[in-house]
């Protein structure tokens, strides 16, 4: 049988084991998993699987996947990762239980909404710890929850923070006393209990293992750790987990020996750049059938004895070195997070699932 390529393979039984894992570890202390299916681009054979191992939560920074996922019949409270745009208020209320807020007048439009179609929508208060991405400034958490609980078919079940995205901040134990902090002080004021309070990501990994107490965090929002087996301060593998539940294929397309330096006068590349190359003498060099559209070249690794080039939008190049690769063959390659959500979310990149008889493309297409 002929297989396709490109082609991402998802070992399911992988992801399955990881999740357990992941889900054991993190309750030994008391906190709870929110998955996070951004980075498969809401597959609904992983959103399953996952659901199947206890999580009771997934997260998406997409209306679109979560509803794919409830359209195939995913059993979870869905959870809207990003702050909700005003012009889409009223389908995340359909759509989301559960949505991550930071500006009120986005709060009233779903309480609107919330209202007309007769349902209660959740919200979690996010709150700038210091990553600058999403978040009420601390000073402006209580004011905003003063006028929160007045609107009609809003429920603020509880507040997080965000660490180790766009700043790199680290959720350490004095980020995570400060935020339980502030989550107690709320409560008290406004007579409140929070039920959920998030305190990162697959980041706070390390927080975790060395933290003696948790404090009141309760949640955290794990995806990488999840599909990559790693933690994502300095993507270090997390012992007893796969790495690799992840593959890329990609067919070779063309192999010749050539310089190792373009010659001819030079301008920029498709990128933008202006390329600088060291002249290595004569190379053997192999195209594969993948690119920047597709992924960029930084996030992939050859689990070959091979060093990438570079990429266009469609070629990847490859040193092919002692290889002996030859046109026709499959060059696998091993993925970070940013390749696999690339990857994922591509209709150029066929999907594959192995490991598990209870999973097909089938199964749970949405159609």
């Amino acid at each position: 049988m002929i297989r396709p390529t490109p082609r991402i393979e998802v070992d399911l039984s992988k992801v399955a084991y990881n999740a357990k894992r992941i889900i054991e570890l993190y309750r030994s202390k008391g906190i709870e998993i929110m998955g996070v299916t951004k980075g498969v681009g809401g597959c609904a054979e992983i959103a399953h699987l996952l659901c199947e191992q206890g999580i009771e939560m997934l997260a998406d920074t997409k209306l679109q996947n979560l509803k794919k996922m409830k359209q195939v019949g995913v059993k979870a409270a869905f959870v809207l990762l990003r702050t909700p745009s005003l012009s889409e208020a009223a389908a995340v209320v359909r759509v989301a239980d559960i949505s991550m807020n930071t500006e009120l007048k986005v709060m009233e439009a779903l309480s609107a909404a919330a209202v007309e179609q007769k349902l209660v929508h959740k919200v979690i208060l996010m709150v700038e710890m210091g990553d600058l991405r999403e978040g009420l400034m601390p000073a402006d958490l209580e004011e905003t929850i003063r006028a929160g609980i007045l609107l009609e078919g809003i429920k603020i079940t509880g507040i997080g923070a965000n660490f180790a995205c766009f700043g790199g901040i680290r959720p350490n134990q004095e980020k995570m006393i400060e935020l339980s902090m502030l989550a107690e002080r709320m409560e008290a004021k406004f007579s409140l209990s929070f039920s959920c309070i998030t305190g990162g990501n697959s980041g706070n990994y390390h927080w975790f293992t060395a933290a003696d107490d948790t404090a009141k965090i309760n949640n955290l929002r794990i995806g990488e750790s999840i599909y990559l087996g790693c933690e994502t301060l300095d993507r270090e593998e997390i012992p007893g987990l796969y790495t690799d539940a992840f593959t890329l294929y990609a067919e070779v397309i063309e192999v010749k020996t050539k310089p190792s330096k373009p010659y001819g006068d030079a301008g920029q590349d498709v990128a933008g750049n202006y390329p600088q190359f060291e002249d290595e003498g004569l190379m053997r060099r192999a195209i594969v059938a993948v690119g920047s559209q597709d992924a960029a070249a930084a996030g992939l690794k050859p689990k070959i004895d091979a060093d990438i080039l570079g990429s266009s939008s469609d070629h990847l190049i490859l040193n092919a070195k002692s290889t002996g690769l030859t046109v026709g063959e499959e060059v696998a390659f091993q993925l970070n997070y940013s390749a696999l959500l690339s990857l994922m979310t591509s209709s150029y990149i066929s999907k594959t699932y192995i490991g598990s008889e209870n999973f097909s493309d089938e199964q749970y297409s949405a159609g």
